[in-house]
């Protein structure tokens, strides 16, 4: 009785995803390590789309399309293989505008590429462009 009572409750658990972003940029680190033409990130949100029109301003991945199924929704990424590695920052630390050089020396490998994307208040954006725009926030992940 014991055995079943137990069993029952294993088949109950489930995972529960704790971080859509933090998903979805593991994904995108799998996919590209594989060398994966192109990659399904699903759920979507706001964030993750925000947080893929950054990458590709700099030229890390390709076009990406957003596929509204009345649901999560789902992205379907173009790899072109320059990402070495990308990451989200939990918490999310909140980054003021002379913390922002620690925190890049901390995560980036060199001051020359990568970039530290964070959201502040005039929007989701890397630390070069809220370092023009002299605005702080908080933390969200790194690439490079």
């Amino acid at each position: 009785v014991l055995c079943v009572l137990v069993e029952s409750l294993i088949r109950a658990a489930k995972m529960v995803r704790m971080s859509v972003l933090a998903d979805a940029l593991k994904t995108l680190n799998n996919a590209e390590k594989a060398g994966k033409r192109q990659v399904l990130i699903r759920p979507c949100s706001k964030v993750i789309v925000k947080y893929l029109q950054v990458m590709q301003k700099h030229g890390y991945i390709g076009e990406f399309e957003i596929i509204d199924d009345h649901r999560g929704g789902k992205v379907v990424v173009e790899l072109i293989g320059r990402i070495n590695k990308c990451g989200v920052i939990s918490p999310r630390f909140d980054l003021t505008l002379g913390a922002i050089e620690q925190w890049t020396s901390n995560l980036l490998p060199s001051r020359q590429f990568g970039y530290v994307v964070m959201t502040t208040s005039l929007g989701i954006m890397d630390h070069e462009e809220a370092r023009r725009k002299s605005t702080g926030g908080k933390i969200l992940g790194f690439f490079y």
